[in-house]
Formats: C-alpha cells, sequence, structure tokens
C-alpha cells in the first residue's frame, strides 16, 4: 500500500516579502518522510482569503493531509481561520472550550483577554482543536486539513501533537555518493540506473568546489533492500 500524501500551505505576506524566512516546511518535510507520510506540494500565498480559499480546496481533494502555517493570531491580517471556514462552507465563532483556555492563560499571567485575544479562539464548526503547549492558542484540524501557527516553535509543537493521530507508512530512506564529475558526465549511466529501479526516487544535485565540479547522487525510497541493492550498482558505476 503507497504511503499517505501530504501537502503545505504556507499563509503570511511576511513570507512572500523576504522578511521572514520559512523554516516550517524544511521541519515538516523532514518529519513527514520519516514518518513514511509524503509530501507532495507545497505552496506559498498572501494573507488574501481568495487565495487561501483557491489552494485549501484544490489541496485538500488532492492530498490524504494538508498542513497549514500562518495566520491564526490576534491581528486583523491573521483571516486563515476565517478562509478555512469559508473553504469548507461553515460557520465560525468563538469556541466555548477555546475561550477557557485562553482565558485561564491570560488570567494566570494577569493580562486582560480582550477582544483582539478572544479572536484566537474563533474555530470553525466542526473542527478539532489542535494542542499548543508553547503559548496555548490552539490550532485546528476540519476535515483532513491542520491548521498550525506560523512562529516555528509553536508550529514544531502543535505538529507533533497532530502527527500522534496520523498513521504513516514506510519511512522515506534515502543514500548518497558524491562523484567528483560534472552532471553532464554520468547523466546517461544514472538515467539507465533510474530506469532500472522504477521504485525509487534518484536526484543528482551538483556542486563546485576549489573550482572544480561534482555531483551529489541521492537514492531514495521506502525499501531497505531495493535501496542497497541500488547504491551498490551506483558505487559500481561512479564509485
Amino acid at each position: 500500500m503507497p504511503n499517505p500524501t501530504a501537502a503545505m500551505l504556507v499563509i503570511g505576506d511576511e513570507i512572500l516579502s523576504g522578511r521572514t524566512r520559512d523554516s516550517n516546511m524544511n521541519h515538516l518535510a523532514t518529519v513527514l518522510s520519516q514518518r513514511g507520510i509524503t509530501l507532495a506540494e507545497a505552496r506559498f500565498v498572501p494573507d488574501q482569503t481568495e487565495a487561501i480559499v483557491t489552494a485549501v480546496n484544490a489541496l485538500r481533494l488532492a492530498y490524504d493531509h494538508v498542513f497549514t502555517s500562518g495566520g491564526i493570531g490576534p491581528t486583523h491580517d491573521d483571516i486563515t481561520a476565517d478562509a478555512i471556514a469559508l473553504a469548507f462552507g461553515v460557520p465560525i465563532s468563538h469556541r466555548a472550550d477555546a475561550m477557557a483556555l485562553l482565558q485561564a492563560h491570560y488570567d494566570r499571567a494577569g493580562v486582560a483577554f480582550n477582544d483582539a485575544r478572544q479572536r484566537m479562539a474563533r474555530i470553525p464548526d466542526g473542527a478539532a482543536l489542535i494542542d499548543n503547549p508553547v503559548s496555548i492558542a490552539p490550532g485546528f484540524s476540519l476535515g483532513n486539513v491542520h491548521v498550525m501557527a506560523g512562529v516555528p516553535r509553536i508550529f514544531e509543537a502543535m505538529l507533533a501533537g497532530v502527527l500522534a493521530g496520523i498513521t504513516g507508512g514506510a519511512p522515506l530512506l534515502s543514500q548518497s555518493l558524491r562523484v567528483d564529475r560534472g552532471e553532464g558526465e554520468i547523466a546517461a549511466s544514472f538515467k539507465a540506473l533510474a530506469e532500472e529501479y522504477p521504485e525509487l526516487s534518484m536526484g543528482s544535485y551538483p556542486f563546485q568546489q576549489n573550482g572544480a565540479f561534482g555531483t551529489n547522487l541521492v537514492i531514495r525510497g521506502t525499501d531497505p533492500a531495493m535501496l542497497d541493492a541500488a547504491m551498490i550498482k551506483l558505487q559500481r558505476l561512479f564509485g
């Protein structure tokens, strides 16, 4: 049985403007590979309702899981929750359990639970809350879409909770070989090897070091024995 598939939707003007560097996609890709879930696509969209709705509806139909980051804070430009509700065609309102979590958190901190902070308790109908052990304000899962914060530390903590309830497949394994030759020199033989093992993914990644060209050849797959066999042949070709 093939591994489950996933997509990521990164939301935020600050990412697209270059003001903030995204690290969440790299973290998600790494963790999903370990869990045997194939991250097949990633999209970046601005803080615009139509863009979010369009992307969410396309991705949730195409993949088993969709993970989003960004846009669930207390300010006017945090519109992700409303956009998700619109994408699913469900109402959104202040959820009693989310309100209680946040009220208790701000009471402990001696900070007013004002209207802006209450926006973080607005959850689409039918969604399940995602625990936030870092700053309390929850994310949520609706259908196969998991909506999480953009702050990396919070995103990573939320993701750990979400993945605890998701069944994965065989972990994606990877082996590599450094070849001190340019891609043009090895391309034909590497292509033939890739055609011999269609179940594996093979990629070449060129580099330049001390004025000389080289290539890192990488083979990925979920079958350890097949991966080892392909690597043996690769080493015979270029080792």
